[in-house]
């Protein structure tokens, strides 16, 4: 079916300990969402409403409409550096418009049944951008974890070092103390939450953003905070505006929209996956990036920013007893209830605390244990891994995807050209071909006669025999266009040298090229065997 959201298939079996496990697993993740939407707003450039309504509006349509029962919509820190650098260069509107673009590139993509094809990017570019943009975050959050008294952080890196060398001297350290008490509290929290009893249940980072919170309030203590710095958060329902349009710059958000696309996809889909792996089941990959298109083609309409499915709060969901999309329903309301009922109380949050949540975040986003471990990978996977990380920290992630794919892929056609190799028929294994050395030729081809391995063939051509050439192709597994035409070229450089061409073994997707070409028409059938054998006993009988 073409859509059909996982929620509908969701029930069989279901009963009021399910439900009662969701409701509970819900809450959980609610709460585990509150200071992370806030705090990727605030990193990206808006304000921390701007993530929890994202949370609740576009949270809400992945559960219902996503291909996985217990995925988890909303802000993700993959998104922050993109939305930092849209925010900075074209404004706020225009991110609200690039995110309901990328919202339809994302309906399309499932819609074609791309969904699959996300796979198919190397784990080594993925692991690059996500370390590179785990970097970017934690250098993102020095500003507020010092305390440091600048205008605005660049959204490029260098503009960034150099903005917080210029603001070096101004620490605050009552922030930074509050900062690495919240960071502190977060390492042990999670090292020893086994042995804290009922307190388990808790967050750590509610519980780190809670007692900054108290501590701020009852001291008063000289930090920047969410009422200091954006007035607080609202008190009501998200609603509804015409995203404004500015037609100079739109044009220039289709780079930026698919960006977002891109990585959104790839962030939803390997949250999918993982889920997969903990549940035992199987998403379906078009109905989630459907659903993510539809959540992000939404939620801009309501202030949000760019969603995505998210591991840690899918993960925490998971583990909480969450097993049908009510979970992430219930995780949506428990926001909402947030902003109706509790809104006034996030104005003394302090920023410093948030900034060692994202670091800590950032931290355990990156995959930094494959950067200690690069000797055991190939020089080929390390230089793409680096390349792709180098060049999202330092330039641009979009043109770290596209350097790392033309990487990955000359990688690959350099590998499986590698597997392919042509050989001598073995003359013991046809004793008769030891009287007719520079008459006939057998060779052997395995592997794949494709654009990065047809220089098998051409060294054939140099050196053709007087009477008969006969190919093996029985252990090719794969043949393309530019394979075909060095065949065809090698059968008329044959003709034109008065050799006889014998083909052997093809097969499966190989014949049906040969078939498809012409090539099986334009030889005669006693040039065309299903052995090397048959092939070489009848070149040996016509001379």
């Amino acid at each position: 079916m073409l859509f059909y959201p996982r929620l509908l298939s969701s029930f069989k079996g279901y009963n009021r300990a399910l439900f009662t496990k969701d409701i509970f697993a819900g809450l959980t993740v609610g709460v585990v969402a509150l200071p992370l939407a806030m705090a990727f707003a605030i990193a990206s450039g808006l304000k921390p409403e701007a993530g929890i309504f994202t949370a609740i509006i576009a949270g809400s349509l992945v559960s219902l409409l996503g291909g996985s029962r217990v995925q988890i919509g909303g802000p993700a820190g993959a998104f922050i550096v993109i939305v930092y650098g849209i925010v900075d260069r074209y404004g706020v509107a225009n991110l609200l418009l690039a995110t309901a673009m990328s919202g339809v590139f994302l309906f399309a993509m499932g819609l074609l049944r791309l969904g699959t094809l996300v796979r198919f990017i190397p784990i080594a570019v993925i692991i690059g951008f996500t370390n590179g943009i785990a970097f970017l975050i934690g250098l993102s959050q020095l500003k507020d974890f010092f305390g440091l008294t600048t205008p605005k952080m660049p959204a490029n890196f260098f503009g960034s070092v150099q903005a917080l060398y210029t603001a070096a001297d101004t620490v605050n350290f009552i922030a930074l103390a509050l900062a690495i008490g919240s960071l502190t509290l977060l390492v042990l929290w999670r090292r020893f939450q086994s042995h804290l009893g009922w307190l388990s249940h808790l967050p750590g980072t509610i519980v780190a953003m809670l007692l900054a919170t108290i501590f701020t309030a009852t001291l008063n203590l000289p930090v920047d905070t969410i009422g200091s710095r954006f007035g607080g958060i609202p008190s009501g329902l998200p609603h509804f505006e015409w995203i404004p349009v500015n037609w100079d710059t739109a044009q220039f958000m289709i780079m930026p929209a698919l960006t977002l696309a891109l990585l959104g996809s790839i962030e939803s889909l390997l949250c999918a996956r993982v889920a997969d792996g903990m549940i035992h089941d199987r998403h379906e990959p078009n109905q989630e990036l459907m659903a993510q298109g539809i959540a992000n083609l939404a939620s801009p309409f309501f202030g949000g920013m760019p969603a995505t499915g998210t591991i840690a709060r899918t993960v925490t969901n998971i583990q909480s007893g969450g097993s049908t999309p009510i979970a992430g329903i219930v995780h949506a309301l428990t926001l909402l209830f947030v902003i109706l009922f509790a809104a006034p109380l996030a104005k003394n949050i302090p920023l410093a605390s948030l900034a060692a949540i994202l670091m800590f975040v950032a931290w355990n986003m990156g995959e930094w244990r494959k950067f200690f471990d690069l000797k055991q990978f190939r020089l080929a996977y390390r230089l793409t891994m680096l390349s792709v990380f180098a060049l999202t920290v330092i330039l641009d992630l979009t043109i770290a995807v596209e350097i790392g794919l033309l990487l990955a892929f000359v990688t690959f056609i350099y590998r499986i050209s590698s597997l392919s190799r042509c050989e001598h028929a073995d003359l013991k294994d046809f004793p008769i071909l030891k009287n007719q050395v520079g008459k006939i030729d057998a060779y052997r081809i395995y592997g794949a006669i494709f654009f990065g391995a047809v220089q098998l063939l051409e060294n054939i051509e140099k050196n053709l025999p007087s009477e008969t050439l006969i190919l093996d192709l029985k252990n090719v597994i794969y043949v393309d266009a530019s394979g075909m035409d060095t065949i065809m070229e090698l059968k008329y450089l044959c003709d034109a040298a008065g050799v006889k061409l014998i083909i052997c073994g093809l097969d499966h997707q190989p014949r049906d090229v040969a078939e498809r070409s012409g090539l099986l028409k334009s030889l005669n059938t006693d040039c065309q065997y299903s052995d090397l054998s048959l092939g070489v006993l009848a070149a040996t009988k016509s001379l």
